[in-house]
């Protein structure tokens, strides 16, 4: 069965909420364990359900934003996810005080019910309506975004398809290709403040209504990180600032020197090599072909995985009009089927996502016959996998870059690097916003500026450039749609950093190591699931340093200037 082929249907909200109330009643009234669990059976079949219809209208309203029927039903989403979840909280309060709560923990394992008593926090009926304000300001961002025409060169892209522009080795080219895609993003600046400051001020009346004293730790609620804390990440970001910034400063260095720069600025950052970036030697239908290959080759596992992906044409790749931009993983229950859906634009980042959206899918895919609060690992976790996943593809990128796989190998493992400063960046720039929701959209900017001295002192901005007046965040879907996600990219990359330097000795024994971790699914929260694992965890001071020495002393050995 092909993905055009699932078929979708409104949910209807009024026999939801009545299916949900007499299984919220059923489960209250369970005369023993067995009838108690064959309820809690029944609820997540209901869900996963409404969970398939909600994920179709997300998949085909993000492949075309024009779709009026799936704008229809965007719509819809944005204002039924919170009555739904209205009546999830319910029968989760049923499960929360349950006669029967020993045996069912015993049975479905105790995360669900620290996710249960998280999402009692972070919701009442009281924030509904606020809720539904806030996916209704994420849906504006979106479609201001995947508006974009940007006249370049007698022609008109959107934002993903000026990237090899931006990353093109003419230095004319890349500089007139920043600037029109940083007038793009002025020309927006109102729309943008204006959407950031209702998302801000809404979340943080959200987190008054809950009794939070400010959004910060609502937002980690709601991401259910139940073993870590602010301050855990704040220390985090202190070793990054003190032992990472110092090493890209000198990748940077490196740099410059191999793109024979007097000055580097902003707009030279998206070059890597003099000569070019490592691109993929083929199209979008070639790169399939070539992934279909390496996953043959990893292992019976992701051969058959991703097979089935692209013979149910579950993947969406290719860059297009009216299209949201980036790239995500999603999971439809009802069909047991991942979804990869992608912008490809002829650059090395299209093996990138196939390599890391595809990590995330076979995840989910290992982990498909779980309840469903556990087919997913927390987001920290998730990435694990994904960023794993590019590291460990990387003895079959002969096949998509050919005399270029060294090239390309230098420039994803110090990119990994280069990453890790931005994503703390990020970070801190979303704790200083939420730690003071009164600030104004220019006090926001100037923090964005101070943060990126601290955080990525080498890039220099034209003087005119107006993304150099602390715009720069705007591109960054995660700081309007999912606050405090991104620290979890640079989690996980430092646990990929630890994958890979176990690859480079012994892949068959990584491999396997790395299937055990996708099996687990969800079932542990982060810092457990590091133990199960036997991976370092990244909150301890020294962590970083212990695990980079490896990376650093691969990127040393490296002659990046035959490149």
């Amino acid at each position: 069965m092909k993905f055009n082929e699932y078929t979708y249907e409104r949910p209807n909200l009024e026999d939801l909420k009545s299916k949900l109330e007499t299984l919220t009643k059923d489960l209250t009234e369970a005369q023993d364990a067995k009838e108690a669990l064959s309820v809690v059976k029944l609820y997540h079949k209901i869900m996963d359900n409404v969970d398939t219809q909600m994920q179709l209208v997300l998949i085909r309203h993000s492949i075309d934003t024009s779709n009026t029927f799936y704008d229809d039903e965007q719509a819809f989403v944005d204002n039924a996810a919170p009555l739904i979840e209205s009546s999830a909280v319910k029968f989760n309060n049923a499960l929360l005080s349950s006669k029967f709560r020993s045996e069912l923990e015993a049975s479905l394992g105790e995360l669900l019910f620290k996710k249960a008593e998280l999402s009692n926090k972070t919701f009442n009926d009281e924030v509904i309506g606020d809720l539904q304000l806030e996916n209704k300001y994420t849906t504006e961002y979106v479609k201001i975004r995947s508006s974009a025409q940007i006249a370049f060169e007698g022609k008109v892209y959107n934002l993903s398809q000026m990237a090899p522009f931006t990353t093109h080795k003419d230095r004319k080219i890349r500089k007139e290709a920043a600037k029109a895609v940083s007038n793009w993003y002025k020309e927006k600046e109102s729309a943008f403040d204006e959407v950031y400051d209702n998302l801000v001020k809404v979340r943080t009346t959200i987190a008054t209504k809950l009794g939070y004293e400010n959004f910060i730790q609502l937002g980690y609620d709601r991401l259910k990180r139940v073993d870590y804390h602010a301050e855990d990440v704040q220390s985090y970001r202190k070793q990054i600032a003190e032992k990472i910034v110092p090493v890209v400063s000198d990748l940077m260095k490196r740099r410059q020197k191999r793109l024979d720069l007097d000055k580097m600025m902003s707009y030279d950052l998206g070059l890597t090599f003099l000569n070019g970036n490592p691109e993929p030697k083929g199209d979008r239908a070639w790169q399939v072909d070539q992934a279909i290959k390496m996953y043959d080759e990893l292992s019976p596992e992701t051969s058959k995985f991703f097979r089935f992906l692209v013979d149910s044409e579950l993947l969406d790749l290719d860059s297009k009009a009216n299209k949201e931009g980036g790239g995500y993983c999603t999971y439809i229950p009802d069909y047991e089927a991942p979804f990869i859906f992608a912008n490809f634009n002829g650059t090395s980042g299209d093996v990138d996502v196939l390599t890391h959206e595809a990590g995330h899918a076979f995840q989910v895919y290992m982990s498909k016959d779980l309840i469903p609060e556990y087919r997913w690992p927390g987001y920290e976790a998730a990435e694990i996998h994904s960023m794993s996943m590019e590291f460990l593809a990387w003895p079959y990128m002969e096949l998509f870059f050919k005399e270029d796989t060294d090239k390309y190998k230098f420039a994803h493992l110090s990119g990994g690097l280069e990453f890790l400063p931005y994503g703390a960046l990020v970070d801190h720039f979303q704790h200083e916003v939420y730690g003071n929701p009164n600030m104004t959209p220019k006090m926001r900017k100037d923090t964005w500026k101070k943060l990126e001295k601290i955080y990525q002192p080498w890039k220099i901005y034209e003087e005119l450039d107006p993304v150099g007046e602390g715009l720069f965040w705007f591109r960054q879907g995660h700081i309007f749609q999912d606050p405090f996600y991104y620290i979890d990219y640079t989690l996980a990359q430092v646990l990929a950093f630890d994958f890979w330097g176990h690859n480079q000795k012994d892949p068959k024994k990584t491999w396997e190591r790395y299937l055990e971790l996708c099996k687990m699914g969800g079932q542990y929260s982060f810092v457990r699931l590091l133990n199960e694992a036997k991976l370092p965890n990244p909150f301890i001071d020294g962590t970083i340093e212990e695990i980079l020495k490896p990376v650093n002393a691969y990127l040393s050995s490296i002659d990046d200037s035959k490149f």
